[in-house]
């Protein structure tokens, strides 16, 4: 039942990418959508997860902000020495760096699987609690697949690697939910690894993806889909979690 579920994941990961990829002559629009996606499912998703399973101080700090700041950190640092790297080596093109964009799908692809595995934990507990979670992950799957075509195409990667990172996290998390018919991974360990993924997303949204959509068209609409896209994140969690 758990990989019959997370199929809907994988078909509405690949709506989201196809939707991304058909409007690039809008793309300071979908990037500064894509931005608001981020910045709403690191605020209304992720983090409010990873602090419910990681609440341990360390320090007076809880585990999961520990994390998320680690993650921000990682990202910054990882970028700068891609970057640097590729400016030794005469890249035409400094302010894109393809490796952090195939990174940052890839940890999409990460958190992907995550959401599989989840799907499958909780189908162990109970139906009723499985298909919650499941309607969950299938609804932000769509901005999953936008986002994952999108930060892949935004680095300049071709659009042959962006559409095998779409479809890499569009198989994610039925794997993830195959996974759980053999072992599972410690609710703990899921949710630190979510702190983590969260402050690396949101980097890439706050230092990356919205200033690359405001540097050649500072357009009213692109803040209005920036907000767009985080208010949508902000209805269909809490729709789903209703």
């Amino acid at each position: 039942m758990a990989v019959l579920v997370a199929l809907g994941s994988f078909v509405m990961t690949l709506v989201g990418g196809w939707t991304a990829q058909h409007v690039s002559d809008r793309r300071h629009l979908v990037l500064g959508f894509a931005g608001g996606l981020m910045l709403g499912v690191v605020g209304f998703d992720l983090l409010p997860e990873a602090m419910e399973g990681a609440p341990e101080r360390i320090y007076g700090v809880p585990a999961a902000l520990l994390l998320f700041v680690g993650g921000f950190l990682v990202a910054h640092i990882l970028e700068r020495l891609l970057a640097l790297r590729q400016a030794e080596h005469g890249a035409h093109q400094p302010g894109q760096v393809p490796q952090v964009g195939m990174g940052a799908a890839s940890a999409m692809v990460g958190h992907s699987m995550a959401d599989g595995v989840a799907i499958g934990a909780s189908f162990q507990v109970d139906s009723a609690m499985g298909l919650t979670v499941a309607l969950a992950v299938i609804t932000h799957d769509f901005a999953d697949g936008f986002n994952t075509y999108t930060v892949t195409r935004a680095y300049g990667n071709a659009d042959r690697k962006a559409l095998l990172m779409l479809f890499a996290d569009a198989c994610a998390p039925v794997v993830g939910a195959a996974s759980t018919l053999f072992f599972t991974i410690p609710a703990q360990a899921l949710a630190c690894y979510l702190g983590f993924f969260g402050g690396a997303l949101l980097y890439i949204a706050a230092a990356e993806i919205l200033p690359e959509a405001s540097h050649r068209h500072p357009a009213r609409s692109t803040l209005l889909c920036t907000v767009a896209g985080a208010v949508l994140m902000w209805v269909v969690i809490g729709t789903a979690v209703d």
